[in-house]
């Protein structure tokens, strides 16, 4: 049996990837598969959940094993089969590859093909660009810093010190305001 997978983009608007993969595969086959689909860098922390129909997580399936407690049922993606955990087609996935931000790709099973088998995942339709795999903070830095901050930013030009409330700040630790006249 062969499960055939659409994966989707919220970045990214044209990006799109089918795989194809053995129902008998594990997570961590189907994660190498999508790794490969985007040229990502392997070895960084991801994670699939199985969602419900309106995406919210259910259960997790970790890379590496994760210290929960003994109450929770802890999935590795080595260690869990595929067919073990889908059943049924239309079934809803996210797999984030991006933990620090939650960055994902929102997946579904779009059809349980019976009566083959495949001995390594396909990607067999390829659109878009990929997302990139990680956020560039230190060009959001640069993007945010370029802003015009000058005497009108956020309003500040109709400041009036008369307006700050003084005593609200008692008992802060703080030693008191000064006056318009101390300026």
């Amino acid at each position: 049996m062969v499960f055939r997978f659409l994966l989707l983009s919220d970045e990214v608007e044209d990006f799109k990837r089918e795989i194809q993969i053995d129902a008998d595969a594990t997570f961590f086959d189907l994660h190498k598969a999508i790794i490969e689909s985007v040229g990502y860098n392997e070895g960084e922390m991801s994670s699939f959940f199985i969602c419900s129909d309106d995406w919210e997580k259910e259960q997790e399936i970790t890379l590496v094993e994760m210290d929960t407690s003994s109450d929770e049922d802890s999935y590795t993606m080595e260690a869990t089969v595929l067919n073990d955990m889908l059943e049924d087609e239309k079934q809803k996935l996210m797999y984030v590859f991006d933990y620090l931000t939650e960055r994902a790709f929102f997946m579904e099973l779009r059809e349980i093909i019976t009566g083959t088998d495949l001995e390594k995942p396909v990607c067999t339709k390829s659109a878009g660009d990929p997302p990139a795999q990680f956020v560039d903070f230190d060009m959001d830095a640069a993007t945010t810093s370029s802003l015009d901050i000058g005497e009108n930013f956020y309003g500040d030009e109709g400041y009036d010190l008369d307006e700050l409330d003084a005593e609200g700040f008692d008992g802060l630790d703080n030693p008191p305001l000064p006056s318009d006249e101390e300026y």
